[in-house]
């Protein structure tokens, strides 16, 4: 899975995503859209606005134990503490990455996904070879996103649906003592919060997963 995700290539475009797209070509054509904005746009809630929520919520649980508890025990709740909900954020349960396991999310059905903290689902999330690779070879789905989990460490997968959405809260990346919580939130990453990537400070050896589309 390099940037382009060579998997989605082999991957006919859904019914769905062929109107979209024959839609935007029409309104482009008719100058009630310009492509450009709207590519800022979905490059913004993707990638910024969304993923910064989340990377909020990260910061403060490695900052504030007390907090990281009432995330593990009541995502919900937790979450909407930093005024965080909606739609698609109801019902939360948060899994912590430890030593010993790496947590990575997926919705096998359709694209579930916890927009209020990691904003727009990527593509490859709801792609089809995803959704069912990373249930069978988790392992080796993790290796192609740069990710190689040592055979020790336990990997779960998590399977979100219509009433329940996953969020990963990743190890905090070792030389932060001290750090305050700009600080922190500024080493989470998207893919780290979903599983495909871990945070790592600008200095670690581990490969940065945030532009991953």
């Amino acid at each position: 899975m390099d940037h382009s995700h060579s998997h989605a290539h082999t991957e006919p475009p859904s019914d769905v995503e062929l109107r979209v797209k024959a839609m935007e070509s029409l309104l482009t054509e008719k100058g009630i859209i310009d492509p450009q904005a709207l590519d800022e746009l979905i490059e913004t809630y993707e990638f910024k606005v969304g993923p910064r929520n989340g990377a909020q919520v990260v910061a403060k649980a490695w900052s504030d134990p007390a907090y990281k508890t009432r995330l593990l025990a009541n995502g919900t709740a937790a979450i909407a503490e930093l005024g965080f909900s909606g739609v698609q954020g109801e019902d939360m349960i948060v899994v912590e990455n430890t030593p010993s396991v790496h947590n990575v999310i997926v919705c096998t059905l359709c694209s579930c996904y916890p927009w209020p903290t990691l904003g727009l689902p990527p593509v490859w999330f709801k792609s089809p070879a995803y959704r069912s690779r990373i249930v069978i070879d988790p392992r080796g789905v993790l290796k192609e996103f740069g990710l190689e989990i040592p055979l020790e460490k336990e990997v779960r997968v998590w399977d979100s649906n219509a009433e329940l959405r996953y969020f990963v809260l990743p190890e905090r990346p070792d030389g932060t003592d001290g750090w305050n919580e700009a600080q922190l939130a500024e080493l989470v990453t998207r893919d780290s919060m979903i599983g495909t990537g871990i945070a790592t400070t600008p200095r670690g050896n581990k490969i940065n997963q945030e532009n991953r589309t």
